[in-house]
Formats: C-alpha cells, structure tokens, sequence
C-alpha cells in the first residue's frame, strides 16, 4: 500500500530535504508541495493524500489553523502532522486539539519522521506518554468538565468493564505497556482495548480520549 503525502512548508531548503527522506521509502508518495496554509488546505481537499505535513509557521494560514481547518470536513480522512522547531506545550496543545495525529521537531531523525508518517497513517497519535502527562498537568484544569454525571458521558455505556479501566489508564497518560503491566496483560490486548474504546466513543485517537475522560468527569 502506498502513503500518499502532502508537504506544507515554507522555507524551500527544509521542504526539499523533507522531500529527499520521503523519495527513499518505496511505499510512499509526495504528491504535493505547497509553501503555505491556504495551499495546504486547498490541496489537502483536492488531492486527500493519507499524511499532510504541516508546518507550524506559515504564511497567509498557519499550521494550526489549516489543521483545523482540513479536519473540520467530515469527509476527509487525512492524518496532520505538525511540525515545528519550538518544544513548547502551547503548540503541542494545540495542536493535538485542532485534531493533528502528531506533534514533531524539526530536528527529529529522518528514521523517526519516517516512523511517525506510518504511525499516523494507521491511526494512531503520535505523542510520548511523558508528554501526554505533562499536557494532562498542565491542561487538564483549563477543560471544562460536563455538568452531568460522569455515567452520562456519551457513549460510555458502550464500554465494557475492562475496557473502562483501560480508558481511566490512558486518561491518566500510561503507555500501553504500563497499561498492560497493571492489568496482567499483553500489549497486543491493550492496543485491541484502545481500538475498541476510540471506535465505540468515536474518537480520533488516545489523546482526544483524554481530552474526553477529563471533560466528562471520568479522572481528576
């Protein structure tokens, strides 16, 4: 199967040595570059390549915004990656609430930037459980909890008993394995556990499914 890919950056040198790492994958394919957010989003809509990525800072439309504005559509199955040169809680934020599968450096090894495409390709989000922690510490207070009881959160009634306590784990930012550790099981069981809940609660990823545990009143 081949990866479709879109490039959105504006400095020409990065975008073409991006572009070098991705002409050594077989299976992908970069059908577009584009240097800035207006373009991205147009050509995201136009082409819908598996993998768009974004970089923050751009004219005309940010990365950010044209994140949004590329998953706003119901009917565009895209994953966004997001790539920046600054580590600052702020853009992972908000990124991964615009709905991007990942949050990148530019100084990542081209071996991990070829690993996170496939990552987000498949489905799954793209952030490090210890980061996932330090946006739960910081952030979670900022995200208004539902005014109805926790048992009402919807679609949690779909859950079963296991798959709760799988969802209250990954709500407190565990990685699948310290998941698997406190529950006695495979990592194999807790990526099925994951799959089943972000389906039956029709989420994104594991880090929207925080964002909803803590909404809803699931976790402190």
């Amino acid at each position: 199967m081949t990866l479709r890919i879109l490039l959105a950056d504006d400095h020409a040198m990065f975008r073409s040595g991006l572009r070098a790492v991705l002409d050594t994958q077989p299976d992908f394919d970069c059908v577009a570059e584009v240097a800035d957010g207006k373009a991205a989003v147009a050509e995201t809509s136009r082409l819908r390549p598996d993998v768009a990525i974004l970089d923050i800072r751009m004219p005309k439309l940010d990365g950010l915004a044209a994140a949004e504005a590329i998953l706003a559509s119901a009917d565009v199955a895209t994953r966004i990656l997001v790539l920046t040169t600054y580590d600052t809680d702020e853009y992972v934020y908000r990124a991964l609430a615009a709905g991007a599968s990942g949050f990148l450096l530019k100084s990542l090894p081209p071996e991990e930037l070829v690993a996170a495409i496939r990552v987000a390709a498949r489905g799954d989000a793209l952030v490090d459980p210890s980061v996932t922690r330090r946006l739960i510490s910081r952030f979670a207070a900022s995200i208004a909890p539902a005014k109805t009881p926790a048992a009402r959160a919807p679609g949690l009634e779909r859950l079963t008993a296991r798959e709760n306590e799988v969802l209250l784990l990954l709500a407190a930012g565990h990685s699948n394995t310290e998941i698997g550790a406190r529950l006695y099981v495979g990592d194999e069981t807790v990526k099925t556990h994951v799959s089943r809940i972000l389906a039956k609660l029709d989420l994104r990823d594991r880090v929207h499914a925080v964002v909803y545990a803590h909404r809803h009143g699931l976790i402190d």
